[in-house]
């Protein structure tokens, strides 16, 4: 599932990957996604949240192993949109997720 849109955004070609249909807000919780469609639904969530003119987004992979964190870290750390990154408060996740600050597309 490596593209995420909202409902009503071109899902793309019939033969396409299967799609992930999420509301673009402030937040993306990861826990329903498979381990290896993680870095193309991070990718995707960034640059529709900068469209939708969302500057600061909180993307929550959970607290683990720290497996699926070092795997966030490494999109946010090389993504055009994203001016900066950090672990979430204690109130808005912790180290089980990512506060990212984006640029404007």
């Amino acid at each position: 599932m490596p593209v995420v849109t909202e409902p009503g955004g071109d899902p793309g070609p019939p033969d396409a990957a299967p799609v992930a249909l999420l509301p673009i807000d402030d937040c993306l919780d990861l826990h329903g996604f498979r381990p290896r469609d993680v870095p193309d639904v991070v990718e995707s969530y960034l640059e529709a949240a900068a469209e939708r003119g969302l500057r600061e987004v909180r993307i929550v992979h959970g607290r683990g192993r720290g497996v699926q964190r070092a795997r966030v870290r490494q999109v946010l750390a090389g993504h055009p949109l994203v001016a900066r990154f950090d672990d979430a408060p204690p109130v808005r996740g912790g180290w089980g997720a990512q506060v990212v600050w984006l640029r404007a597309p």
